[in-house]
């Protein structure tokens, strides 16, 4: 019986694909996807965990699959799938989010990102040509390396990397993944956007990462030091991962068909962003000034020109409400996430 209502309700809705389903990002997609489609999540774990997706396990509409992008991916090899009728139904959407991302381990896993950005990439496009699936293909700032001044980049930006530093596996990776979706638009008139993501926060950020938010958090909590890396006037944007979301899903619902810019447009020191995490939790922490490691990125501001006329899109959380629901999350799922 359980099986039958199982069915019914997976069924009068669209099928999606999202892989990256087990991080960060992808997750709180994830979890916004399932109210509306039949979600057919994917993950390996190299970075991803499922405590991400525990909830979501239980729902008639969401299954996943342990899978590595970087191998062919053929529907039809799991049962699981059936009562989604994929071969009646197809698949509408396939939002490709997978790559490990944390910026310590650019390094360790340099050739997994070199795959899931190349292979991984061309395995999915693939899938998308089998099903006419519209592809929403999550890039990254990274892309535009370092600015060619202080002022917003813009997505005509070619960018400026190094295709030979400690970096450049996901750097270089992110670029050369827009160039397979740009040739699979032309050769085979493929639905394809591409979303460069600025830098995002939010609940299920992995800790001790490299990234600033959660280092912020995480060391205010425990009262030890906030370590800025660069001095008083660096700057960052910060987007909650809420409107990064509600970005991506009306891109997959867009005519658009060139990159996009998802980011905060508001400046913010990491002065002010260490002090505020300070301030919302009672911290005794101090901040520090350190020279950036070889991990840490340029600091790129977004130009949402684009975002905001063509999909009427645009950050609505502000940086302390952010702050807020972030630090909340964190408290409550402290020994979950440090463990």
């Amino acid at each position: 019986m359980i099986i039958q209502d199982r069915t019914v309700l997976a069924t009068g809705r669209d099928n999606i694909i999202l892989t990256g389903a087990a991080g960060f990002i992808g997750s709180n997609l994830a979890a916004s996807l399932v109210k509306n489609y039949n979600v057919i999540a994917i993950d390996n774990f190299i970075t991803g965990d499922e405590k991400n997706i525990d909830q979501l396990l239980q729902l008639p509409n969401f299954e996943f699959i342990r899978h590595d992008i970087t191998e062919p991916l053929d529907l039809d090899d799991y049962p699981e799938l059936k009562k989604f009728q994929i071969n009646v139904q197809g698949i509408s959407k396939i939002f490709n989010l997978a790559c490990p991302t944390a910026p310590k381990d650019h390094a360790k896993y340099a050739l997994e990102i070199i795959g899931a950005n190349s292979a991984g990439v061309q395995n999915m496009l693939n899938l998308a040509v089998r099903y006419k699936a519209t592809f929403i293909h999550v890039s990254s700032q990274h892309i535009y390396g370092i600015p060619k001044d202080q002022g917003p980049i813009k997505e005509d930006y070619f960018g400026c990397t190094n295709p030979i530093g400690p970096r450049s596996a996901y750097d270089e990776g992110k670029r050369f993944s827009e160039t397979i979706v740009s040739y699979y638009q032309r050769q085979f008139g493929l639905d394809a956007k591409i979303a460069r993501v600025f830098t995002t926060y939010g609940p299920r950020m992995a800790l001790n990462e490299g990234r600033s938010v959660p280092d912020f958090i995480i060391s205010a909590i425990n009262n030890e030091d906030l370590v800025v890396y660069g001095d008083e006037n660096t700057q960052n944007t910060f987007c909650y991962v809420d409107d990064i979301v509600d970005g991506l899903v009306k891109l997959a619902g867009s005519s658009l068909t060139t990159p996009i810019n998802l980011g905060h447009y508001g400046k913010h020191t990491l002065k002010s962003t260490a002090e505020l995490a300070i301030k919302l939790t009672d911290s005794k922490s101090k901040i520090i000034y350190r020279n950036p490691e070889w991990y840490i990125a340029s600091y790129n501001i977004p130009d949402i020109t684009l975002a905001r006329e063509t999909l009427g899109w645009f950050p609505l959380v502000g940086l302390e409400d952010g702050f807020k629901r972030t630090i909340e999350f964190t408290k409550i799922n402290l020994r979950l996430y440090q463990s």
